[in-house]
């Protein structure tokens, strides 16, 4: 689930953190990766979306973890991503032993699906193929990346001619005192 917020709903989903974070609690074991898209990689960045890639049995798991998301019943998001994710590294954010000094963390989304897997990299946190919820179509790619920039990161995840690639900016996320999971 990639939930893009609406502008100017910062505030709102500052407000809504500890009820955030209560709800992904219940989920804990079950999650791949999660955290926030932001603005920059700055102190003063703000988020523009929320990631969550979570292990569901599911469909019906699947829409009910997405729509009764705290930000999302509350408004925070502009619009929802919700598909299922082929964990071609089969780990999840918490097995990443990378971590570059200079580099940041990005999420790079490649819609469409016709460019290659990306090549094995010790900069890829996660990386999959995004599919329809029935498991079948092929939408796309998506990656969770450490690079030292935007085009660094959108090179990780090679385009096919017809995809749609976006780089976003990007942070592990939970509760600031949690490690682990």
């Amino acid at each position: 689930m990639y939930g893009r917020d609406r502008p100017g709903a910062f505030p709102l989903k500052l407000s809504l953190s500890e009820e955030h974070w209560a709800f992904m609690d219940g989920y804990g074991e079950a999650m791949v990766a999660r955290g926030p898209t932001l603005t920059g990689h700055d102190d003063d960045a703000e988020s523009t979306g929320s990631l969550h890639v979570v292990d569901l049995p599911d469909v019906r798991a699947a829409r009910a973890f997405a729509y009764d998301e705290p930000y999302y019943r509350a408004g925070v998001f502009e619009s929802v991503l919700l598909c299922r994710f082929r964990n071609v590294l089969g780990r999840t954010m918490w097995d990443f032993t990378g971590a570059v000094a200079g580099y940041n963390r990005f999420l790079v989304l490649a819609m469409g699906g016709s460019g290659p897997a990306p090549a094995a990299s010790a900069h890829l946190i996660a990386s999959g193929e995004l599919l329809a919820l029935d498991g079948v179509a092929r939408l796309g790619r998506a990656a969770l990346v450490e690079a030292p920039d935007r085009e660094s990161a959108a090179a990780l995840l090679p385009a096919g001619g017809d995809d749609l690639v976006e780089v976003h900016p990007w942070r592990f996320g939970g509760r600031p005192a949690a490690r682990g999971r």
